[in-house]
């Protein structure tokens, strides 16, 4: 029988993130053995040596009821902001803190969030296509870890207003699902929605 990492499914839009996770959720549920995944897990499962991935992961969990754990939120803008650094000088494989990848995921919550996410990632899909490809490339990437850096900051601010740091948290999502897809147009959107979590921090709190 191939092993678990044999069987993983490379990541390339929305749909197969979730498909993945949901995979090895029905795998745990058919050994008897359903457990908290840690975010090392799943990091392993969806590529963790790719940037694209890693940033839609961490945006995703941002939005998951996983966020409602006190101090996550910090924790996940802290680890944005570490992703986004190495983005922007150009690290092969991106590092993470061994307690930010000993975080527990339940897979309960986190099945729950992929059901009612589905229909969303779906939708999302179907637009979404390799165009202004040059935006997910150096040198223009360094904007995108830019952005990402930004919104990681913001978080921190944000998170002292209730489902506030959903803003930033779904920017990180379209900029990782656009360096995925290698899609511009997306890239520009998740900018447009973190200009508009930006404003919320500097008005509502700053």
């Amino acid at each position: 029988m191939p092993s678990r990492a044999a069987r993983r499914t490379d990541v390339h839009d929305l749909c197969s993130l979730l498909g993945v996770l949901q995979r090895r959720i029905d795998e745990d549920r058919a050994d008897g053995q359903a457990k908290p995944l840690t975010v090392n897990e799943v990091l392993e499962l969806v590529g963790r040596r790719a940037y694209g991935p890693l940033l839609l992961v961490i945006g995703l969990i941002s939005i998951s009821p996983v966020a409602l754990i006190p101090g996550s939120t910090w924790l996940l803008a802290t680890l944005t902001l570490l992703v986004a650094i190495q983005l922007a000088l150009h690290k092969s494989t991106p590092w993470l803190p061994r307690p930010a990848l000993k975080l527990k995921l339940s897979e309960q919550k986190l099945e729950g969030f992929i059901a009612a996410a589905r229909p969303v990632a779906r939708v999302l899909d179907k637009i979404i296509r390799p165009r202004l490809t040059f935006l997910a490339d150096p040198p223009w990437v360094i904007v995108v870890a830019a952005l990402c850096m930004i919104a990681a900051l913001i978080t921190f601010p944000l998170g002292l207003i209730p489902i506030a740091p959903l803003l930033p948290g779904l920017a990180i999502c379209l900029l990782g699902l656009g360096v995925t897809a290698k899609d511009g147009l997306l890239l520009t959107f998740g900018g447009v929605l973190l200009a508009g979590a930006s404003w919320l921090a500097l008005t509502r709190v700053i």
